[in-house]
């Protein structure tokens, strides 16, 4: 299947080098090797492997390699400084894109001695936008992207219950080896109990204390788990928008997963999963391809007044949106946001007869606004 970041890799890579980061099995490897078919004489070299692990060593590749494709380098004691090594001293018509678990994101913002030499790429799961800009319309389906999520293999399985089967294989994998391999962690069953508390609480609020008492650990340990969880693109936080920055973070966030058939709970549940990944997956698209200042966050008020969604750009809120997976009313929190912030508000729905206005407030159908989402 296409993806949208091919084209602009292939382009970023004559600027510089370029990193692709993301969840475990979103693509990443595929994507790089379909892109090094573009290349006359590409190098795929992965960190894992003994037999290219010397190579890398000793920067053995033929002299006539034009894309050096570095995997899992980020295991490598002292990779920037070797990275940072190799594309200050190649020749001009070497290109070097570099892939890797999600942990290469959180290693690249620590003390970045790379700064000014890559472009970043962020590959997330399909999003009904990605589907319709790549002409894949078989697979427009957004109760499928509900029931299925968006990583590639469970998306375009013929059999659901090989759908299921991965996503068995894909949680037991993530615990087991992804959290394990990013962090010692003593209590084994404690994190497990933390991300499935976390699958149950799609849409709300989180509380570190509350998930602290029922798995019986520290809030502390919540917290830390939780920005493991993060850092290996399992879950995402969306925080509560303020003017004041600091603010915000203290206040609680909500948990969303990358993988929207990862979330237990109703239909309500499963699409407003969906429809934050899909709004996360606009935001990070404006800033790595149109360098534009854009956040995602909710709304929240101290007496518990709360809207779903808020897209602030450059510190200033340009629209809020609540998701409704099958539309009744506009909910009285939105248009008293509306009313009192003058801030544009939308309802997004998946069930809805017809689209319309009312307060002020736009009612869309589900399908054709997530489809003209920038990505």
């Amino acid at each position: 299947m296409k993806r949208f970041q091919e084209e602009h890799i292939l382009n970023d890579l004559r600027k510089k080098m370029v990193f692709l980061c993301g969840p475990r099995q979103v693509g990443k490897t595929w994507l790089a090797k379909k892109i090094a078919a573009s290349y006359s004489n590409p190098q795929y070299l992965n960190y894992d492997r003994l037999e290219d692990r010397e190579i890398i060593r000793r920067e053995g590749w033929p002299a006539k390699t034009d894309l050096l494709l570095l995997d899992e380098i980020h295991k490598m004691p002292g990779w920037k400084n070797y990275i940072k090594g190799i594309y200050d001293t190649r020749e001009d018509d070497l290109h070097i894109l570099v892939t890797g678990s999600a942990r290469l994101e959180m290693l690249r913002q620590v003390g970045d001695s790379l700064a000014g030499r890559y472009f970043r790429h962020r590959l997330l799961p399909f999003s009904l936008s990605e589907l319709a800009q790549t002409k894949q319309v078989e697979y427009l389906d957004i109760e499928r992207l509900i029931k299925r999520g968006g990583f590639p293999e469970p998306f375009i399985a013929d059999d659901p219950v090989d759908s299921h089967r991965w996503r068995m294989q894909y949680i037991d994998g993530l615990i087991r080896s992804d959290v394990l391999d990013f962090e010692r962690i003593h209590d084994f069953r404690a994190i497990q109990i933390v991300l499935e508390l976390l699958r149950r609480r799609v849409g709300s609020p989180v509380s570190y204390m509350s998930i602290a008492e029922d798995a019986q650990i520290a809030p502390a340990t919540v917290k830390k788990y939780i920005e493991i969880f993060e850092g290996l693109y399992i879950v995402f936080r969306v925080t509560p928008w303020s003017r004041n920055i600091a603010r915000s973070l203290l206040k609680e966030p909500k948990i969303y997963f990358y993988d929207t058939a990862m979330v237990e709970g109703d239909e309500g549940a499963h699409f407003e999963n969906l429809i934050a990944c899909s709004l996360l997956k606009h935001v990070c698209a404006l800033i790595d391809y149109k360098a534009q200042k854009w956040r995602l966050h909710y709304l929240r008020t101290r007496d518990g007044q709360e809207v779903d969604f808020c897209l602030v750009r450059d510190d200033r809120a340009e629209l809020m949106i609540e998701a409704k997976y099958s539309f009744r009313d506009v909910p009285r929190s939105l248009i008293k946001f509306n009313r009192t912030y003058s801030i544009p508000a939308m309802v997004v729905a998946q069930n809805l007869k017809r689209e319309q206005e009312i307060e002020n407030i736009s009612i869309c159908k589900a399908q054709k606004y997530l489809s003209q989402l920038f990505l």
